[in-house]
């Protein structure tokens, strides 16, 4: 009995010191659930920031930036707090991993990854983080990684100014490299990046587009133009994007298209909208929406472009095609 007394004895005994323990122990703050603990707020050890206005377009609808690998991006935050000794970093979208190594704050003008894909931005101090919410950067694969008509195994086919190098046409700066699992990645508050991946017949992963934001910009202004009008007679503005990026390969087996359209160089849209939110999309339709762009256009010189009017009863509705080429043109179709 003694010695069962004393075992009872000893384990009461370290019972007793473990609960103790438990009791006065605070976890240091590195393994704390919160990176401060629940008494230091992250306001107080990081400015809070909030994109400006400016990040989202003239239209206040775009949410991707879009850069060359390595080159600076204008990225323009609103901080609110102590901003000495602040580094920023890089984020991959899908897995939230730094791309980079940190790099000193120092104002908008950021540097971007080296290598291609979607990122967020984070700010950094003492290892703590804060991810800027909003807008996503796009980084591109450049032109020049195009060999022939091929980029990574996905069928592109030739530009005019790859074969003619005196003419008087430009080139995209580079291209979206697209996986199925970005593809419905929203662009601007209306568009995905899907609506801008050649319908082509090109099955495999990654595909690879062009897609210049004066367009998205430009569409998304011409949106704004027709809700606006509408008032409060729908709560949303519904559009169809029949056609947005296409590939010189694929361009050239369309019906009726434009040896050099502006589709391939990712700022052409083909877009059918309900501007008068009957439910249906018309001649009516296309009507109101030439009409949002002409008034776009003529508030926002520089992204004057081409406009075409379809309407004819060999499509399946009216749709209106929108760019932004630099250039007035107009025709029907």
């Amino acid at each position: 009995m003694g010695r069962r007394a004393a075992r009872a004895t000893t384990f009461i005994v370290a019972l007793a010191s473990a609960v103790g323990f438990v009791t006065v122990y605070q976890p240091p703050r590195a393994l704390a659930r919160a990176p401060f603990g629940d008494h230091v707020p992250l306001d107080s050890m990081m400015p809070r920031a909030v994109l400006a206005r400016s990040a989202f377009g003239r239209s206040g609808a775009l949410q991707v930036r879009f850069a060359l690998p390595g080159e600076r991006v204008n990225y323009p935050l609103e901080l609110q707090g102590d901003t000495a000794r602040l580094d920023y970093a890089w984020e991959r979208l899908t897995d939230s991993l730094p791309a980079a190594a940190l790099r000193v704050f120092t104002g908008d003008s950021l540097v971007v990854p080296a290598d291609p894909g979607f990122y967020q931005l984070a700010l950094v101090r003492n290892g703590i983080r804060r991810v800027v919410d909003g807008l996503t950067l796009a980084v591109l694969v450049p032109f020049d990684e195009k060999k022939g008509p091929l980029l990574d195994g996905y069928r592109i086919g030739t530009y005019r100014a790859e074969r003619h190098r005196d003419a008087d046409v430009d080139l995209p700066a580079g291209f979206v490299k697209v996986t199925a699992s970005e593809a419905d990645l929203q662009i601007t508050k209306h568009l995905r990046l899907s609506d801008f991946l050649t319908h082509d017949g090109q099955d495999g992963w990654p595909r690879y587009a062009a897609v210049n934001p004066r367009v998205l910009d430009k569409l998304e202004l011409v949106v704004e133009r027709i809700a606006h009008r509408l008032g409060e007679r729908t709560p949303e503005v519904e559009l169809e994007v029949h056609s947005a990026y296409r590939t010189p390969a694929w361009n050239r087996r369309v019906p009726r298209a434009a040896r050099d359209s502006r589709h391939q160089y990712g700022d052409a849209v083909d877009v059918a909208i309900d501007a008068n939110a009957d439910g249906r999309m018309d001649a009516r339709d296309a009507r109101l929406v030439a009409a949002a762009v002409d008034s776009v256009e003529a508030e926002y010189p520089d992204l004057v472009g081409g406009m075409g009017v379809y309407t004819s009863g060999r499509y399946r509705h009216p749709y209106v095609h929108i760019d932004a080429r630099g250039k007035r043109a107009r025709w029907r179709g």
